[in-house]
């Protein structure tokens, strides 16, 4: 047995920042992980899955500026990939986490009562105790939907997906979210001949613009992108995977990706112990404090908040400094945008699809925000007719879309979908954040010739 003031579970970036902090604050950290530090987004997300899809890209925004030659190499692209992924190697993140004052501990961790957390797997079964703390930063995994014989034909996930080492023939994607359009992007630029099974259709959790100008740039490269209709079984034989759907020909193809979603990973983490419900999503308070406990926290995407690399790293900030505030007897600002809450999360979270064309996007859609109660109105613009745009690529497609709230005159939502779009987010994200009145952002003047320049066209449509 071992005590420490704070133990976190789960050595993912969200894992990492709230220990960070509370270091940071003067108290002791344990951190405790069963894979490889530094967790999904590291090794099998956000930094595998960019390097995948940034040579494609790349090579198309080449081309749309006049340049001819060259090629995709895929041996090169994967090459790049696995640099990124240290070749599926911690040591770097053990290293920071020493370097940092963070304890490490290898193993899988199951709470054992109050503020007492097991180690197993390791060398050998530890229990730690914390004084003040312990914080579920386990995130979240592929959920498999219910298709007979899906889960016997052994399908791929998002992890298999990132880490390929071989580029199948041919390839089946089920889904439509931004797993699915990411990684129909980044294989059929690798070469694979993929089909997208999407039963409602492409990334309809954004405007539905995003989803109808994905679909036709996939299109375009030779995606057959199914919609409103789903597979009733899948079977894996030597030859491969065979779909089947309710009537007409079954799909033939190398491999299927399920792409429908995620789960908790809270199965087996001993949420019995202490009143929780094994499987579920955990919820907390702004402050990331489960409901009824004093000392038990989770942050991340198994709070089921925002299921976003940054958006969890903003939650374990908040999550970290609150720990440190209640335990050495600080202020606690915990009213809506104080230091120790995350308020961001319910209707500021930004958010970029990796596609091309990119789809950035952050606060309310217009369904959301008229759903809420708002007086609402859209402003939409084409993006390609700013002069930046046409400078950036010649024949450039995209748009944009402004929610605003008439009766305060702000911004509730920013949509933009087109290549490189995602550098323009954080400026819409402080506007919605910042509830700068339209009359005030219309004193930002964008340098021209920019693709910014679209907010003073936003601006000139809605009648500034």
């Amino acid at each position: 047995m071992r005590e420490t003031d704070v133990v976190v579970i789960g050595a993912g970036p969200v894992g990492e920042n709230v220990a960070d902090r509370v270091v940071r604050g003067g108290l002791r950290a344990v951190i405790v992980e069963a894979e490889l530090v530094g967790g999904e987004c590291s090794y099998w997300a956000c930094m595998p899955s960019k390097a995948l899809l940034r040579t494609g890209a790349a090579h198309r925004a080449a081309q749309a500026a006049g340049v001819e030659d060259g090629r995709v190499d895929r041996d090169v692209v994967l090459r790049r990939r696995d640099s990124f992924t240290s070749g599926w190697d911690d040591s770097g993140q053990v290293q920071w986490l020493q370097s940092a004052g963070i304890d490490l501990v290898r193993g899988h961790a199951r709470l054992a009562g109050e503020r007492r957390v097991v180690v197993s797997g390791g060398d050998e079964e530890v229990e730690i105790v914390a004084r003040h703390a312990v914080v579920v930063t386990v995130g979240s995994a592929a959920r498999l939907p219910g298709i007979p014989g899906l889960a016997e034909a052994e399908p791929w996930t998002s992890r298999e997906a990132t880490a390929l080492q071989t580029v199948p023939g041919s390839i089946a994607i089920i889904g439509g979210g931004v797993v699915a359009t990411e990684a129909a992007t980044f294989l059929a630029d690798l070469g694979s001949r993929v089909t997208v099974l999407a039963r409602s259709g492409l990334l309809t959790a954004f405007e539905p613009v995003a989803g109808e100008q994905v679909a036709g740039a996939l299109r375009e490269r030779g995606v057959d992108i199914r919609e409103g209709i789903a597979p009733a079984r899948v079977t894996r034989d030597e030859a491969g995977v065979q779909i089947e759907f309710g009537d007409g020909e079954p799909l033939r193809v190398d491999e299927v990706l399920v792409a429908t979603g995620r789960v908790p990973r809270t199965e087996d983490l001993g949420l019995e112990t202490v009143g929780l419900e094994p499987g579920e999503w955990i919820a907390v308070d702004d402050t990331l404090r489960v409901a009824g406990s004093d000392w038990l926290y989770a942050a991340g995407d198994v709070t089921h908040r925002a299921l976003l690399t940054h958006q969890g790293k903003y939650q374990a900030r908040a999550a970290g400094d609150v720990i440190v505030a209640r335990a050495t007897g600080g202020e606690v600002r915990d009213r809506p945008w104080g230091a120790h809450v995350a308020t961001a999360d319910h209707a500021a979270v930004p958010q970029v699809v990796f596609t091309d064309p990119e789809v950035a996007a952050v606060g309310l859609t217009a369904a959301q925000a008229q759903d809420a109660g708002m007086r609402v109105r859209v402003v939409d613009y084409d993006l390609g007719s700013v002069a930046g745009a046409s400078l950036t690529a010649d024949g450039y497609a995209g748009a944009a879309r402004a929610v605003v709230d008439e009766d305060r005159r702000v911004l509730v939502g920013v949509t933009f979908v087109g290549a490189g779009v995602a550098e323009l987010l954080h400026a819409a994200t402080i506007a919605v954040v910042g509830e700068v009145p339209l009359e005030r952002l219309w004193h930002a003047v964008p340098a021209y010739p920019t693709i910014s320049e679209v907010w003073l066209r936003l601006l000139e449509t809605y009648g500034l």
